[in-house]
């Protein structure tokens, strides 16, 4: 335990809230509600919220029982966990915090239903129009600054 970490510490536990995080990504990407989850496992939602947020820390019993329920291996909790956390932060290296509003952002109820979506897109090219559009809608010209309209098609004032 570091300094300034007391043992009664109300801030959650990095890992605790990553492996919290990996229980909502999983149960959210199944469709499954806090409470049906509750019922399969003989828990509250209340206690699958504190569990979500890193709240309250999960047993190895009951992170085997998540993992059993939710049809994945344990090591999954563990996937992409934040490694010597209080050592990088100590350092000012924050080297993984550069993507992590992605996985926040994947973790969202709009980012899973965007991801289902868009994954079930069969053609490529409308998957690409719809990458660009994102892109341009950010105000994020993408790595090669093209559109999925050829230049000639933009430049010959088309419709005109």
């Amino acid at each position: 335990m570091q300094r300034g970490e007391e043992k009664g510490s109300r801030r959650p536990n990095p890992i605790d809230v990553h492996v919290g995080s990996r229980v909502r990504l999983q149960r959210m990407l199944l469709g499954v509600s806090q409470e049906r989850l509750g019922e399969r496992l003989g828990l509250t939602f209340q206690q699958i919220q504190k569990y979500e947020k890193g709240v309250n820390r999960i047993g190895a019993s009951r992170l085997f029982d998540l993992a059993q329920v939710l049809g994945v291996p344990i090591q999954f909790f563990y996937d992409d966990a934040p490694h010597g956390v209080r050592n990088v932060a100590a350092q000012g290296l924050g080297e993984r915090t550069a993507d992590g509003y992605i996985f926040d952002f994947l973790n969202t109820r709009e980012g899973l239903e965007l991801n289902r979506a868009f994954a079930r897109i069969a053609d490529p090219k409308s998957r690409r129009a719809i990458l660009d559009l994102v892109r341009k809608l950010a105000g994020d010209p993408g790595p090669d600054e093209q559109s999925v309209i050829p230049n000639d098609v933009v430049n010959s004032g088309a419709g005109s």
